[in-house]
């Protein structure tokens, strides 16, 4: 009923401009974050209007109005604390994987997700139902509402009974058609794709889409994932489908996500450069060739420039297919988003840098951010060797003489049985621990200047005063300020972190500040800690600083690599606590006083002339009204 008119609307509906405009904001962040949790924190948000507001604004339509009659309680509602969180429904949090299943336990997921393993079949784009009855069903994104003819990932069958373990004589069956609609939608599309694909390996990667999508098989969206890391340098790069596990408590579950982009020419001949050193990069790293792929699979790295990220939240760089199975093997392909990485809201505040920090941090904090997602990306998401049993009595590492650990100086004990992955073994730890694994990479190499070299920083040479010594400093600081400001997504009264980047860059800054040498510190005389600034010493980071990163990276790297799952898990525990007194209060306070608003993308649509061939691209202003219109004209 606006039509695009929002200041006629609220006037029919007599609401205040100021409460107009805090309407505008929610619906603009709720685009933006696709839903009323925020992507970056996992916590609900509430529109600043009043309910009053919103029911008048609704009333001026009737069907608006049915669906807030449908959905206010949920708008507003603040009441019950755990809700205001997403997470498990046995700890009374909101998520939508498991629907109707308030019921549903932490241990039955578990070991649902462990009867999936012992099958076979993959979880990423799959919810999970607790019955009544008290048996389990697997609903699985397709277009088909039946099991295909010629069966599913794991055959035809669909009923099964458990024969062992803690859900001995339950039943889990296998149900196709979860969002069926959406999925022949985007079916016929990817169809339509292949179609007009460049060239053969892009259509088969389409086919390959079609048919995951079709059919819910993740065996064929794999294929499309090998499809894509093989079609190398394409001006146009997507990709598409159930990707990254964070929402998910258990870890495991995928969120629809799609992109499109061009790639930019002049930034991603630096990375190309970066591909190319990667071999000489990663023997630097604090591990033995064992712990290493057997060969480096030098990938496509490009820099894009992002037209359209379907998804709760964009990304500064993407490193995938997350298939390990594929990337030790086969390889992957690294994309850094160079209009995500230098989008600046203007007038922003820096707080915690020191006066004589600042003009140094401003000039090269989008330069280091760059150097740090390239590093993040390649190096650390693309380096390491997870130790497997691949089959029953094979293995990829001599189990006759196992390698050494670096870290206890002895052979190790354990390994990824066959069906194993990361995912499945560290469960809801993995997102986060993964990040911090890849962010110390970046954080180590780094300090190699030729590194800084090749993203046009200094000559190659070790000089921390010149200006690839400031980028490397800007790097440092960026995550140290990163760290503190990650408290904002730590929820003092469930003692939890809602973002799995926050809590890795956390750990990160007490990594800093444990350093030898006074290597970091928190600097401040007020006792309300309002004139907290972080001082970091950029003479010794090359020495006390690089020697805390390389400790705590190699822990981490070690134990990923070998499924030490319980020294893993207790020691990335132990670095991301919370002490409640001074980083839950104290720090903590001082931080959401200095909070800054979190960016929403405003994105471009296009449209095919059907008459002249060519594709047209509609702009939209970087305004509340901006994004609305933007998704209005979307058709969704």
């Amino acid at each position: 009923s606006a039509n695009g008119d929002w200041t006629a609307l609220a006037k029919k509906a007599g609401v205040e401009e100021d409460e107009l405009t805090r309407f505008l904001e929610y619906a603009a962040m709720f685009l933006g974050n696709n839903g009323n949790y925020k992507s970056f924190g996992d916590s609900k948000f509430i529109p600043r209007c009043s309910e009053k507001t919103v029911a008048a604004l609704a009333s001026t339509s009737p069907e608006a109005n049915k669906f807030y009659e449908a959905t206010k309680g949920g708008i507003f509602s603040s009441s019950n604390p755990a809700m205001m969180h997403l997470g498990y429904p046995d700890d009374g949090h909101m998520t939508t994987y498991y629907p109707e299943s308030s019921h549903i336990t932490k241990d039955e997921i578990k070991a649902v997700s462990d009867w999936m393993e012992s099958k076979g079949l993959l979880p990423e784009n799959n919810r999970l139902r607790k019955t009544s009855e008290g048996n389990y069903e697997i609903l699985i994104a397709s277009a088909v509402r039946e099991i295909p003819s010629e069966g599913g990932d794991i055959g035809k069958q669909t009923e099964f009974t458990v024969d062992d373990g803690p859900l001995k004589s339950k039943t889990i069956k296998l149900v196709y058609g979860d969002y069926a609609e959406e999925m022949k939608n985007i079916t016929a599309f990817i169809d339509g794709a292949a179609e007009n694909a460049e060239n053969d390996t892009q259509k088969k990667m389409h086919e390959a889409y079609s048919k995951s999508f079709e059919s819910g098989s993740l065996e064929a969206f794999k294929d499309s994932q090998r499809y894509w890391i093989k079609d190398k340098g394409p001006m146009v790069e997507s990709n598409i489908g159930f990707i990254e596990t964070y929402r998910d408590p258990a870890g495991i579950r995928g969120e629809w996500e799609g992109f499109a982009s061009m790639v930019n020419l002049e930034r991603t001949r630096a990375f190309g450069e970066l591909v190319k050193n990667a071999p000489k990069l990663i023997p630097l790293l604090p591990w033995g060739s064992e712990f290493e792929k057997d060969k480096f699979l030098s990938p496509d790295f490009t820099s894009l420039e992002v037209l359209t990220f379907a998804g709760s939240g964009i990304p500064a760089g993407i490193n995938i297919p997350n298939y390990d199975d594929i990337r030790q093997t086969e390889g992957f392909k690294n994309v850094s988003l160079g209009n995500v990485l230098s989008a600046k809201a203007p007038d922003e505040k820096i707080p915690f840098i020191r006066d004589e920090d600042l003009e140094v941090y401003k000039k090269q904090r989008d330069a280091s951010f760059e150097v740090q997602v390239g590093l993040h990306e390649l190096t650390g998401h693309g380096c390491g060797k997870l130790l497997q049993e691949t089959s029953p009595g094979t293995y990829n590492f001599d189990k006759e003489n196992p390698p050494v650990s670096p870290v206890d100086n002895k052979p190790i004990t354990t390994w990824y049985k066959p069906g194993q992955t990361w995912g499945s073994v560290f469960g809801s730890i993995a997102a986060s621990y993964e990040e911090c694994r890849a962010e110390l990479v970046a954080m180590h190499l780094s300090c190699e200047f030729p590194v800084l070299k090749i993203f046009g920083f200094g000559d190659g040479s070790e000089d921390i005063n010149g200006e690839a010594g400031d980028v490397l400093f800007a790097s440092y600081l960026s995550m140290a300020r990163a760290g503190l400001a990650s408290l904002e997504m730590w929820d003092p009264k469930s003692q939890k972190w809602g973002q799995a980047h926050s809590q890795a860059r956390f750990s990160i800054l007490k990594c800093f500040l444990e350093a030898e040498d006074d290597f970091c510190k928190l600097d401040y005389k007020q006792d309300d800690l309002s004139d907290l600034t972080i001082k970091l010493d950029r003479s010794k980071i090359l020495t006390a600083g690089r020697d805390a990163v390389a400790k705590y990276l190699q822990k981490l790297h070690i134990y990923k690599s070998t499924a030490d799952v319980k020294t893993g898990t207790d020691f990335y525990v132990h670095m991301t606590t919370v002490d409640t007194e001074f980083w839950g209060k104290k720090v903590r306070d001082i931080v959401l006083k200095n909070k800054q608003p979190r960016k929403v993308f405003v994105q471009a649509n296009t449209s095919l002339d059907e008459a002249s061939g060519k594709v047209l691209i509609k702009h939209y202003e970087a305004s509340l009204t901006g994004m609305i219109e933007s998704w209005v004209e979307r058709n969704l």
